[in-house]
C-alpha cells in the first residue's frame, strides 16, 4: 500500500510539474506563434492598403471587393506629370500696357503600370483576399463606403480578419485573452484590420513594432 501511495504521489507531482511548466512556457510559445502569424497577416493588409490607395488615386474612391481591386492592378496605369512655372507678356486693357503673366504648366510625361509600381514582377497581389494560416480558407472581410460629415464626403474602406481565424489552433484561454487586448504594444481588439468605415483613416490597428519588422525585410 505504501508503494502504491508513493507511485500516486509521484504521478501527481509529475502532473503538477507539467501544469506549472505549461503555465510558464505556454504564453511564451503563444506569443512566438502570434507574432509570426500576425506579421504575415499585417504584411498582406499593407498590400491591400497600397492597392486601395492606388485605386483611389485613379478612381477617386476605394474598391468594394477584391475582384475589382485585382482587376485594377492588372490593367490600370498611373499618369506621370510634371509641373513647371512659366510666364509671358500680355496686353492689359486696364493699364494699356503689356504686363507679365505667370502660369503653372502641367506636362504629361507618360504612364506607368500600377502592377509594376506596387508589386514589380511579384504576383502576390492575385491572392490579396487570402488570410495567411487560415485553416478553412477564410478570406479577409473588405468593404468600401463614402463617409459623410456635414458637407464633407470622403471615400473610406476597411479590411479585417478575426484573430481566431489566424490563431485557430492555439489554446482557447490565451486566444480569448488576446482578443480582449488593448494597449500601445498590442494589436487591439478581436480583429487585425486596416482602414475604417467610421473615420477617414488608412491606419492599421497594429503597434509600430510590426512596421519596423517589415522595414527590415
Amino acid at each position: 500500500m505504501k508503494t502504491i501511495i508513493q507511485i500516486v504521489l509521484w504521478i501527481a507531482c509529475i502532473g503538477l510539474g507539467y501544469l506549472i511548466y505549461q503555465s510558464v512556457t505556454g504564453p511564451i510559445e503563444f506569443n512566438k506563434v502570434k507574432e509570426e502569424r500576425f506579421g504575415q497577416v499585417i504584411a498582406k493588409l499593407k498590400d491591400i492598403r497600397n492597392a486601395q490607395e492606388a485605386y483611389k488615386t485613379v478612381n477617386r474612391k476605394y474598391a468594394n471587393d477584391f475582384n475589382s481591386l485585382i482587376k485594377f492592378i492588372d490593367t490600370a496605369h498611373y499618369t506621370i506629370t510634371q509641373q513647371r512655372d512659366s510666364s509671358y507678356m500680355e496686353f492689359d486693357k486696364t493699364y494699356g500696357i503689356d504686363m507679365l503673366k505667370e502660369v503653372r504648366i502641367i506636362d504629361t510625361l507618360g504612364t506607368v503600370s500600377v502592377k509594376d509600381s506596387l508589386f514589380k514582377s511579384d504576383n502576390r497581389y492575385k491572392t490579396l483576399m487570402e488570410v495567411p494560416f487560415a485553416k478553412g480558407g477564410e478570406k479577409f472581410e473588405m468593404k468600401a463606403s463614402i463617409l459623410s460629415k456635414g458637407n464633407y464626403k470622403a471615400p473610406v474602406f476597411e479590411a479585417k480578419v478575426d484573430k481566431a481565424i489566424v490563431l485557430h489552433d492555439q489554446p482557447e484561454t490565451l486566444l480569448k485573452k488576446e482578443k480582449a487586448e488593448v494597449g500601445v504594444e498590442e494589436v487591439n481588439g478581436p480583429f487585425i484590420k486596416v482602414g475604417s468605415l467610421d473615420e477617414v483613416s488608412t491606419s492599421g490597428n497594429w503597434p509600430p513594432i510590426y512596421d519596423k519588422k517589415g522595414d527590415k525585410k
